[in-house]
């Protein structure tokens, strides 16, 4: 009998091994990542990278847990916030003439049910809050590092907010961002502002 439905994600051990049947060829999952994943500044994996971030700072098991790729939302925050993290940074892989310019895309969304393949009838922001993580370094790649926590910094903002604004419904500007959120906060205090009522009630 064939079997169609939804698979079960396993977190990996490390040691599974790329084979031909019973061959093994001489591949590990690990060799995979560094392959696939290295670049920490791309867009994709950057993106990735900030999700993690994000989620360590939250208190969720990220050393015990897989990532969902096809959630609705991305993190499940403190007392179950619905968390979406957008990525961004003024540096890139590739040669610059200037630092990039920031602008959050932040459209709503059809949420897509991996259970019965079926997207929802209404486009609208499926997470609660929303945390913009910008990768500040500016000036010197040689300096940059997106490993290093304190080269972030994170911009905490209602889904209601977005929702009442009169003007895009798209996108945001940093600046715009940094208007509507009174500023950023570094690593350590992510978890407070996600978890405040203040932020949870607005």
């Amino acid at each position: 009998m064939s079997n169609l439905g939804r698979i079960e994600i396993r977190r990996k051990r490390g040691d599974e091994k790329l084979k031909s049947g019973a061959q093994d060829l001489g591949c590990s999952v690990p060799d995979f990542w560094k392959w696939s994943a290295s670049d920490l500044v791309s867009n994709a994996t950057r993106g990735r990278l900030a999700e993690f971030i994000v989620a360590k700072a939250l208190g969720m098991p990220v050393n015990t847990t897989v990532r969902d790729e096809w959630a609705e939302y991305d993190l499940a925050g403190p007392g179950g916030v619905k968390v979406e993290v957008k990525s961004a940074a003024f540096l890139q892989s590739w040669h610059q003439d200037r630092p990039s310019s920031i602008q959050f895309v932040v459209p709503k969304t059809r949420a897509w049910d991996p259970n019965t393949n079926v997207l929802s009838a209404e486009p609208k922001r499926q997470a609660e809050v929303y945390v913009f993580a910008l990768l500040k370094e500016r000036e010197n790649k040689d300096k940059l590092d997106p490993l290093d926590v304190d080269q972030w910094e994170f911009y905490v903002l209602p889904t209601a907010i977005l929702d009442a604004r009169t003007r895009s419904q798209h996108s945001l500007t940093l600046k715009t961002l940094r208007d509507l959120t009174g500023g950023p906060v570094d690593y350590w205090h992510l978890a407070g502002r996600v978890a405040s009522p203040a932020t949870r009630e607005a």
